[in-house]
């Protein structure tokens, strides 16, 4: 049975408030008192291979942690009710500034998140974008983001990104 740290920060049943809740698979929480359920679903987490007509990638990088400091893919987690193309854009836009002018599936990658002390599970979903002409990369209002760099694609070391997922994204698609 699989088990993420978000199991272990979840004690308390949402049902009747006893601290009886136990794992019962690798994403069921079952409550022993009243036999409530709660269950821990990955987040999709949608981020943005956004190359330019020089093959550059923008890469962002990280102001706060995890990873401070290190390389990521503009982009972040889906909201409710939210398409996973709608996620990019907006948060394409809000992390750069940029519009994008396309965006195609690329690939996923299930990936474990640590936020304020407990670890998220999250399914990465990467799309291949072209940003839409005439606007320049940019940080933007979103407090996540030290800088915005255009890196030619000789220079990409998948090391420098901070995230492991993020790192098999990238040399895949180097390899192309």
């Amino acid at each position: 049975m699989a088990h993420t740290p978000a199991h272990d920060a979840l004690r308390f049943c949402p049902h009747c408030g006893a601290e009886t809740l136990r794992q019962t698979s690798s994403k069921r929480l079952a409550c022993s008192s009243c036999g409530g359920e709660l269950f821990i679903n990955a987040a999709a987490a949608i981020g943005g291979l956004v190359a330019d007509e020089r093959d550059r990638l923008l890469v962002i990088v990280r102001a706060e942690e995890p990873a401070r400091g290190t390389w990521d893919l503009p982009g972040g987690f889906a909201d409710p009710g939210e398409t996973a193309e709608e996620t990019l854009r907006r948060e394409v836009r809000e992390e750069t500034g940029l519009d994008l002018a396309s965006a195609e599936y690329f690939a996923s990658e299930p990936n474990l998140y640590p936020y304020a002390g407990v670890t998220y599970p999250t399914l990465d979903l990467v799309f291949l974008c072209r940003p839409a002409a005439g606007a320049d990369a940019r940080p933007g209002d979103a407090a996540e983001i030290a800088d915005v760099l255009w890196v030619p694609r000789e220079a990409l070391d998948p090391a420098r990104f901070g995230l492991e997922s993020t790192r098999r994204i990238v040399a895949r698609w180097l390899a192309r």
